[in-house]
């Protein structure tokens, strides 16, 4: 029996506590909503929310002035213009490589024709 009053002295402590808390937040609760009323009545939060409206709206402005100046299609029109001229130096840049392979090839060739012909040059003089 002493346990059950023990326990529902508890419990009841408890809900006490859990009672006082719930107050306290609201009380809190409360208090923070009448501090940020007083803050939005203030003239200090009236102008600042004036300052960010005029700069919201200036740079809204700026954007459309962007859009209507058509620097987004010159700006594609650059790059498109940029591409086809890469591609078209890239081009030329594997045809003048091919050339410059092809005449080393040649070159290299002609070089060893002559190390050929003089080793047998060399062969013939030896076996004399």
């Amino acid at each position: 029996m002493e346990e059950n009053i023990k326990q529902e002295s508890g419990q009841s402590e408890k809900e006490g506590l859990l009672d006082k808390a719930k107050k306290l937040a609201e009380k809190a609760d409360d208090f923070l909503d009448e501090k940020v009323e007083k803050i939005k009545e203030s003239e200090a939060f009236k102008k600042v929310t004036d300052a960010i409206d005029k700069a919201e709206d200036y740079v809204e402005d700026k954007i459309e002035d962007i859009k209507e100046s058509g620097v987004r299609e010159k700006l594609e029109s650059f790059a498109d213009k940029t591409e086809d001229k890469a591609e078209e130096t890239l081009s030329k840049l594997k045809d003048f490589s091919k050339k410059v392979a092809d005449k080393t090839a040649d070159k290299l060739e002609d070089i060893a024709e002559n190390i050929r012909k003089k080793s047998a040059d060399n062969d013939k003089q030896e076996n004399a």
